[in-house]
């Protein structure tokens, strides 16, 4: 690339060399890859904290226990965690009448739940760590590129150099624009499946409690 070429966004990526132009693919997929977490996850959360307000309030309303475990097995919906713990203690007090294993079966259910809705928060962890450092290669091989291209010409100046360097920091620029969002959707997902985890955790300790107050009056 000589100093009159163009030096726009485009231009710079499609005239760095392979090296840079393969880093800048590797971060453009990850960050491909990390907004379509980012945009699932923020869906099956807010799902999650619908269902789970819908069902507190079916459950607190005072209705019938028998009742509301026949709508939790009807109800089919991924996000309706807390409906499927309910329904796990429920079925197995029903049938042995035994406060433990009504905590057990909730705990397995919570326990299997928690798992799913934390998938993919380690892949949004990797994308924001690593996706720096990988711009920062390309950036280090390509300024390197550069610098080894004036030992072909006789005249070195910074407007020689100058589009061989900017090509270059476009790798540090994708690897930020990967690396950011994921890092903030990481941060918000965690805190909110940490939320609902509480919520799912008071839920199965008041449960437990009316559970023992049913087998009491047995």
């Amino acid at each position: 690339m000589n100093p009159t070429e163009d030096l726009s966004f485009l231009s710079l990526i499609l005239n760095a060399s392979l090296i840079v132009q393969l880093v800048m693919l590797i971060l453009i997929t990850m960050s491909i890859a990390s907004w379509t977490v980012i945009f699932k996850k923020g869906s099956t959360l807010r799902g999650v904290r619908r269902d789970t307000e819908r069902f507190e309030r079916d459950f607190w309303s005072g209705g019938d226990l028998n009742t509301l475990l026949e709508a939790a097995q009807r109800n089919n919906r991924s996000s309706a965690v807390m409906e499927r713990i309910f329904a796990g203690g429920m079925l197995e007090f029903s049938k042995a009448r035994e406060i433990d294993a009504a905590r057990r079966a909730m705990k397995a259910t919570y326990q299997r739940e928690m798992d799913l809705l934390e998938a993919n928060l380690p892949f949004l962890a990797s994308v924001g760590s690593v996706s720096p450092y990988i711009g920062l290669f390309g950036t280090v091989w390509g300024i390197m590129h550069a610098f080894k291209g004036l030992a072909n010409v006789q005249n070195a100046t910074l407007a020689a150099v100058a589009p061989g360097i900017a090509e270059a920091l476009v790798a540090t620029a994708i690897g930020l624009f990967a690396a950011i969002p994921a890092v903030v959707a990481y941060n918000s997902n965690a805190t909110e499946i940490d939320r609902l985890a509480i919520r799912f955790e008071t839920f199965m300790e008041e449960f437990t409690n009316i559970l023992q107050r049913q087998a009491a009056h047995r």
